[in-house]
């Protein structure tokens, strides 16, 4: 998977997670590898990036908002978003824009 997304071109959707972890892995880091796996697959998906350094940013990128919203609503991805809530994160946002122009090499 190349660490940029290769988006087509706009417009298209993305979802950007910021946040911020508790103590330890907690199973997290298997669980966000299964995220991007199952994400891959569903019907809209067009890409994702992620970094983490002291704050945790993931943007995925979605051909529309009806494709996000059932992406939010894929069993397994609630059970991971309960579990985020629960033991993973001390803080986090989560942001839907639409990308209307982009540009790079």
């Amino acid at each position: 998977m190349s660490l940029i997304a290769r988006t087509p071109k706009p417009p298209y959707y993305a979802v950007i997670f910021t946040s911020l972890r508790t103590e330890g892995d907690n199973g997290y880091g298997e669980m966000a590898t299964k995220m991007v796996e199952l994400a891959s697959k569903q019907p809209g998906f067009l890409g994702i990036e992620s970094a983490r350094e002291e704050v945790g940013i993931t943007v995925s990128y979605w051909l529309d908002l009806e494709s996000i919203q059932n992406w939010k609503a894929n069993f397994d991805h609630q059970e991971a978003q309960k579990l985020g809530h629960e033991k993973w994160y001390s803080s986090f946002k989560t942001r839907i824009s639409k990308v209307e122009h982009d540009y790079g090499i």
